[in-house]
Parts: structure tokens; C-alpha cells; sequence
């Protein structure tokens, strides 16, 4: 599942009595199962992560934990009491972040660009091949794990070695990946995907 907020401008909408939120969102959750696509958009106070919640109470509990796609967020992340989603944070969104602060840290942010861009392209060579998942993440294994593994090592070490400050924008693009390579680290090797 993919879901994220977009802020929108409305008229006039009806808040419950005592809300004290003030803005409106547009929340979109995708669903992706074989070759079906589901797109559910939501528009109102809640954030993406409790109209997913109002998404996951409806799915049969017995199914394994679905897998969610979206940035670091918190208000991203439903909670639902007996359901926790394996968390895949946007890689693009990290990405974004980073170049968004090449200009002012010129060297560290091409070291991670072209890192990236080498995962990228495995992804690319397996789409062309057309590989199934269970091939596609075997190869990411193989072929980008590494390259991760070593930009996740150096990330840390620009935070731990003080070569980076945390409050700069690299330090918060670098923030961004650590937690979602940490929280990749942790799920269960059948769980993890390239795409993270």
C-alpha cells in the first residue's frame, strides 16, 4: 500500500464539534495485489495515516502484514490495534531531500546520488528483464544490498564522526535515510524489498 497527503484548498467542510485541526487533506492510498490496482482518495482532516487505519480495520486479520509505502511521516503511519504494516519509506522522497541540499554539500551529495543511481538502474535491467518479484528481489539482494549497505554505513558515520551536522539539510536528508535503512534492516528477510 502507497499513501501520502497532498494539502488542498476547500470552500467550506464540516469539522466535528471541539476539532481544533485547521487544515484539509487529500489522502491517496494505492493498492497494488497481482495484477489488481486500487486507488482510494480521501478528503478531509484526518491524515494519510488514519484514513489508511479506517482502510486496515475493514482487511481480514489473518492476512500477513501488508507492506507501506510512503515518506517518513508519522501522521503516514496508521495505528490500528493487532495490524502493523512493514514500513518501506520512500526512497525517492530520500533521494528528493538530497538533492534539494547539492549545492551546498556538493561532495557527500554526489557520493549518495550516484549510489543511488546505480540501484536505479539495477531496478531499471530488472524491470527490462521482466522479472518477478520473487526474481526482482533476488537480484536486488545480490546486485544493491551492498551498495545500501555501504551508503547506510557512511551515512552513520558522517552523523557518529561529526563530519556532518544534523540540523543541515544533508544531516536531515541522511536522518531520513537512517531510519528507513534501520527500520529495513529489522523486518524479516522474506519481507524485504528493493524498493525501499
Amino acid at each position: 500500500m502507497h499513501n501520502d497527503d497532498t494539502g488542498m484548498r476547500i470552500l467550506r467542510l464540516t469539522r466535528e464539534p471541539g476539532d481544533k485541526r485547521t487544515g484539509t487533506f487529500t489522502s491517496g492510498i494505492v493498492s497494488m495485489v497481482g495484477a489488481w490496482t486500487i486507488a482510494l482518495f480521501f478528503t478531509g482532516w484526518k491524515h494519510a495515516g488514519e484514513n489508511l487505519a479506517e482502510v486496515l480495520k475493514q482487511r481480514a486479520r489473518e492476512l500477513s502484514a501488508p507492506i507501506q509505502m510512503s515518506d517518513a511521516l508519522s501522521r503516514n503511519s496508521p495505528k490500528v490495534e493487532g495490524v502493523e504494516p512493514l514500513q518501506a519509506n520512500c526512497l525517492a522522497h530520500g533521494r528528493r531531500q538530497v538533492v534539494e541540499v547539492a549545492d551546498n554539500f556538493p561532495e557527500e551529495c554526489r557520493y549518495v546520488l550516484e549510489t543511488l543511481r546505480d540501484v536505479y538502474h539495477h531496478d531499471a535491467l530488472a524491470r527490462e528483464q521482466a522479472l518477478s518479484p520473487e526474481q526482482r528481489l533476488h537480484f536486488h539482494q545480490e546486485q544493491s544490498e551492498p551498495l545500501m549497505n555501504r551508503l547506510h554505513e557512511w551515512m552513520k558515520a558522517q552523523l557518529a564522526e561529526h563530519k556532518t551536522e544534523p540540523n543541515s539539510g544533508l544531516g536531515k536528508a541522511i536522518s531520513y535515510f537512517t531510519e528507513s535503512l534501520a527500520e529495513a534492516d529489522a523486518l524479516p528477510q522474506r519481507s524485504r524489498r528493493a524498493d525501499r
